[in-house]
């Protein structure tokens, strides 16, 4: 595979669930070396799109986002759901003023808290349709449907040399989405795996075996574990070795360019 055209960058800028690593008042092993270890810190789950000179969130559950996205440095975000560990980061960074910020989520009419009531600078007028696609610069968008409790999308980004998934939250996968996948060699396949390996079929979210069933079949050069919790990561201290060969664990500030893929 050739050298890509245009700079594409993903950065994780926080991969674990809902109630991240360290959890509040936990003494496990993960939770204990987390405290001690800032590298080992899992924030709410979410990443930085960059595509030649724009900058697109995926998700926006983190609180700092105006600390970390100065004014006017964030072209838009795209936005899988609205639970609030996806979407709290929205209630501070609305109240901006002389900008519009475009959210591009799923059609969803609760929303999150009163965000469509009271905006701000965010524009939620552009919900997706199912395998709708637009284009930021030169990539391509799609986004694809997923089973979550509340209205849930992943995207597929596609360039001439490049094909990335992201892919949560979700209990495996929608027969449409992944009938669309089937086509899609895949560089990298970013997808939800919270849990380590359960006797029962998780609800809301991938354990290990749900997460490695869905993507069995699919062409995936790279799959990579997110909204990681810290029973998972306790898991993975001693069972690492024990995931296929192709599978990575993100971590926060982790980074997928393209010119890692050759």
């Amino acid at each position: 595979m050739g050298v890509f055209s245009m700079a594409f960058t993903l950065t994780f800028l926080g991969t674990g669930d809902s109630a991240q690593v360290p959890v509040y008042n936990c003494l496990c092993a993960a939770c204990e070396r987390a405290q001690m270890d800032p590298t080992f810190k899992r924030r709410p789950c979410s990443a930085l799109l960059q595509i030649a000179d724009q900058q697109w969130l995926i998700d926006s559950g983190r609180m700092d986002l105006v600390e970390r996205f100065p004014a006017p440095s964030l072209d838009g975000i795209l936005q899988t759901h609205y639970h609030a560990d996806h979407a709290q980061g929205l209630l501070h960074l609305r109240w901006g003023v002389n900008i519009r910020i475009p959210v591009w989520g799923p059609e969803d009419p609760v929303g999150f808290a009163d965000l469509y009531k009271h905006p701000g600078i965010l524009d939620f007028s552009q919900t997706w349709q199912a395998f709708e696609s637009r284009f930021i610069a030169d990539v391509k968008v799609t986004a694809v449907p997923l089973n979550h409790s509340r209205p849930c999308l992943g995207y597929v980004f596609e360039s001439a040399d490049l094909c990335m998934a992201y892919l949560t939250d979700t209990v495996g996968l929608p027969s449409q989405t992944r009938a669309f996948l089937e086509n899609k060699p895949m560089d990298y396949c970013v997808v939800d795996c919270s849990e380590p390996p359960r006797q029962h079929t998780p609800r809301n979210h991938n354990d290990v075996n749900s997460a490695l069933a869905m993507c069995e079949g699919l062409a995936i050069r790279h799959l990579v574990f997110t909204h990681i919790g810290h029973e998972l990561d306790q898991w993975l201290m001693t069972h690492a070795d024990t995931l296929p060969a192709h599978v990575m664990i993100a971590r926060d500030g982790q980074v997928l360019t393209n010119a890692s893929v050759s």
